[in-house]
């Protein structure tokens, strides 16, 4: 009887194993077909499409579209601009909007319930409606820069880091994951004297891990892979433009769709790894989130 239950349990676990690799091969699927096709003449590419060759390395394979990727677009630079204006805002935007969530959660002031409320109720309004406004703004405002003073902040990092530091979907994340913290901790604090603002450095960040590596996630994907329209409407300068920006030169003219691939392949390789980064980073959180009697 406890061979047959063992046996049972045995084939349990391989269908559950067999069933995950088989979605997973599903989620890896566009990205082989992506690697393969940048390594393919476009005849070649088109033909095999209609085939599994789309999803194998056969035929007539080299680098061509990469080195011709890199003749048609700056892609070394539009890589960097993506790759620091993400990693100042998600950094900006996990300071201020934990911040704010702190006062929100922990903090008594009369109105916040209110004042989120509000916050929150702005993840309706889309873009689209305050992309004009937004555009008059900033293209009027000052700044004091290494040559004196400006008017304006269009083709600059700025204007697309600073209107983007701080969003109501990453402050109500962390207000959610706070209200879970316990709260003996913040008391017991507060009874030793412990500043708010120590409470905030010393108990409250360091364990919210999840939270951070979630809302990190979430916030670089849409500035490096979503940040198509705003910079394409603020940064005209090549040398402050993003990939999605860049992407338009592969389309120009005659559409080159072999590049276009090599393209996608290469400014995929800072999201995956940054992906990867974090999740690591979360496994790891949760594994020492906890409170130690």
């Amino acid at each position: 009887m406890a061979t047959v239950t063992s046996d049972n349990r045995g084939l349990r676990l391989a269908a559950r194993y067999l069933s995950l690799v088989l979605v997973s091969l599903i989620f890896l699927f566009p990205l082989v077909f992506m690697v393969v096709s940048s390594l393919k003449p476009d005849h070649q590419l088109l033909a095999d499409t209609s085939s599994i060759r789309a999803f194998l390395p056969v035929g007539d394979i080299s680098l061509d579209n990469y080195v011709n990727a890199f003749e048609r677009a700056p892609i070394g630079r539009f890589m960097l601009n993506s790759v620091f204006v993400t990693v100042v805002t998600v950094t900006a935007s996990i300071a201020l909007c934990s911040l704010a969530a702190f006062s929100f959660v922990f903090l008594e002031w009369t109105g916040r319930n209110v004042l989120l409320s509000v916050i929150v109720a702005t993840l309706i309004i889309p873009f689209e409606t305050i992309a004009v406004p937004l555009l008059l703004f900033v293209s009027k405002l000052p700044w004091i820069g290494l040559e004196g003073l400006e008017i304006g902040w269009l083709n600059t990092y700025r204007v697309q880091i600073i209107p983007w530091m701080v969003d109501a979907l990453t402050v109500f994340l962390f207000v959610q994951f706070f209200k879970d913290l316990p709260r003996e901790l913040i008391e017991a604090a507060r009874v030793e004297g412990a500043s708010w603002m120590l409470i905030y450095r010393k108990i409250v960040m360091p364990l919210s891990g999840p939270v951070i590596a979630t809302a990190a996630i979430l916030k670089s994907l849409v500035m490096y892979n979503n940040q198509y329209l705003w910079p394409l409407i603020v940064v005209q300068d090549e040398a402050h433009r993003p990939v999605m920006v860049g992407l338009g030169y592969f389309f120009q003219l005659q559409i080159a769709w072999g590049e276009v691939m090599a393209y996608l392949t290469l400014i995929s390789v800072p999201v995956i790894a940054f992906y990867l980064v974090l999740q690591r980073a979360f496994i790891s959180s949760i594994a020492s989130t906890g409170v130690k009697g």
